[in-house]
């Protein structure tokens, strides 16, 4: 359950700093930004876990004739139906079109990668000594 909180937060971190840095990705401002990344994350999360891999079994002729890069237009795909879930439920993540779409799912992908070398291999070095 820890494990499961913590990529919660990493990838709302990483959702956060990519809306920073890309003026195509919105989540607000002040306190309502950081519980709009919060939802943000949790839209996305539910949606890799239950929609991408059906995309994935459905399109892999394509994934397989582009190398692989059909996948960067699949996650594009979840982080614009993300940000339409987050809109429904009230919150202002906003991601404007498939061009912001594209480029903030390579970022996101990425800042989640090295938020997650600087937390999870820590906790895991410290469980193993534990035990």
């Amino acid at each position: 359950m820890e494990r499961l909180l913590l990529r919660w937060l990493v990838s709302a971190a990483a959702i956060g700093i990519v809306a920073w840095l890309l003026p195509g990705i919105r989540v607000g401002e002040g306190v309502r930004a950081v519980l709009t990344a919060l939802v943000g994350a949790g839209a996305l999360g539910i949606l890799n876990l239950l929609v991408k891999p059906v995309l994935v079994v459905l399109s892999c002729p394509l994934i397989l004739f582009s190398l692989g890069l059909f996948l960067f237009l699949i996650n594009a795909a979840l982080l614009l139906l993300a940000s339409s879930l987050s809109q429904a439920l009230g919150f202002d993540f906003h991601v404007d079109g498939w061009g912001s779409a594209l480029l903030g799912s390579i970022l996101i992908t990425i800042a989640n990668w090295i938020l997650s070398a600087f937390v999870g291999p820590h906790k895991q070095r410290r469980e193993r000594r534990e035990t």
